[in-house]
């Protein structure tokens, strides 16, 4: 049974992969040049880095929910990276008993955002157990942009056709687009996931 929350996604010894969505602008520049470019990429904004595959394609809609999501962008970072954002982070919502005053104040020290949010199949459907979404700011952002990003890989095309194959309906047809999903696995490599957020 999977833990109700777990950070699971592909990794290696070199890097943890994860997703985000973007127009045609900021994605084909970063492809481009492996790194996230200023402008068009917004150093200034949050930006919200998922290491499950499976809920960028819920929050993408495939590549097909808006203008602003229709390119599909797997991102390599640094171990050392992912670990600094989860030890810099608080949870995105107020904690119990805190002041809304104090929360601000919390808010405006710590410049990473930790929030669970159901994982989602095939077809969208919440599950049981939560998925990780970690929002980057201020020195996160500059970090994650200047430092942690080993390369960047369109996969619009994979999310494409996975969403073609989820339309046929069929037994055949889902089977396969299962098979194009990444084999995630829980990342061992941090113990306690409910530490964080």
């Amino acid at each position: 049974m999977v833990p109700f929350k777990q950070i699971r996604a592909i990794y290696d010894q070199h890097s943890i992969r994860v997703y985000q969505a973007y127009n045609q602008s900021i994605a084909q520049s970063a492809l481009a040049a492996q790194r996230f470019v200023s402008p068009p990429f917004k150093m200034e904004r949050m930006t919200w880095i998922k290491p499950s595959f499976l809920w960028m394609m819920y929050r993408a809609g495939y590549g097909f929910k808006d203008r602003g999501q229709t390119q599909i962008l797997a991102i390599d970072i640094t171990h050392e990276g992912f670990r600094w954002a989860l030890e810099h982070s608080c949870g995105a919502h107020i904690p119990h008993g805190m002041s809304r005053e104090d929360w601000k104040v919390m808010k405006a020290q710590i410049p990473v955002r930790i929030q669970w949010d159901p994982e989602r199949d095939l077809n969208h459907a919440a599950l049981d157990h939560r998925s990780i979404q970690i929002g980057l700011s201020g020195e996160a952002v500059k970090r994650y942009v200047n430092k942690w990003v080993i390369r960047i890989e369109d996969i619009a095309p994979t999310a494409h056709e996975i969403y073609r194959l989820m339309r046929q309906g069929s037994d055949d047809a889902t089977a396969l687009a299962e098979s194009l999903c990444p084999l995630e696995r829980p990342y061992d490599l941090i113990k306690n996931h409910e530490a964080y957020g």
